[in-house]
């Protein structure tokens, strides 16, 4: 970048930067091979970050998932089918069984493309070799979304999956963040964080199913 008419490079720079504090997350500013972006709060996503990752994918693979019925991975996968999206299980200790209907992989490698969403139901520790698997994978699965389930945090592995060009979220659930953003979570008389006059829309899977309004 040549200096002109005296403002410097460094100059030029800072305003850039200043720019990129103020856009939206996942949006980058190029000029003469640099690149800035504004980093990602992983403490607290907006409404419309979580509604445009729902709204957008369609496979999950869930790594981790369990047939016991009372976990958490069990019923957030029941409840994602019956929302018309494809859950792949990867657990070795179920490789060549079926959860809900779906059969199940020994490893996220096994599992065929695509798959939009790695969703890991492991500890935080076991996150980050999870995560660089997604990385490694990516192109051949076509990997959008690295999500870690509640209680689940890495911000080293978040840091290499932005830098690969995923998308992260952390400590969330997509089942209960589904049922927060369409006002279905509502009907159990949960708060769901939002103010808006808008009309709940109907899922084409019946009366008692909302689905999620996309804000684009």
């Amino acid at each position: 970048m040549r200096a002109m008419r005296g403002v410097t490079r460094s100059a030029i720079i800072r305003v850039l930067y200043l720019l990129a504090v103020a856009i939206p997350p996942r949006i980058f500013l190029r000029h003469s091979g640099h690149a800035l972006i504004r980093p990602m709060d992983h403490d607290g996503y907006s409404d419309d970050y979580i509604a445009d990752i729902l709204g957008s994918v369609r496979v999950f693979a869930f790594v981790g998932g369990s047939a016991n019925t009372s976990r958490p991975s069990y019923f957030a996968m029941k409840y994602l089918l019956g929302k018309g999206y494809t859950v792949h299980p990867v657990n070795p200790g179920y490789a060549g069984r079926a959860i809900l209907g779906q059969p199940v992989y020994a490893t996220l490698a096994d599992v065929p493309a695509p798959v939009d969403v790695v969703d890991i139901f492991r500890n935080s520790q076991a996150a980050l070799g999870i995560t660089r698997e997604a990385i490694a994978l990516k192109d051949k699965l076509g990997v959008k979304v690295v999500w870690m389930q509640l209680g689940v945090r890495n911000d080293e592995a978040a840091a290499e999956a932005e830098a690969a060009g995923l998308r992260v979220v952390m400590n969330r659930c997509p089942k209960i963040e589904y049922g927060r953003l369409s006002g279905e979570i509502g009907w159990a008389g949960v708060n769901t964080g939002q103010i808006t006059s808008g009309r709940p829309k109907l899922s084409p899977r019946g009366v008692q199913s909302l689905t999620i309004v996309s804000k684009r």
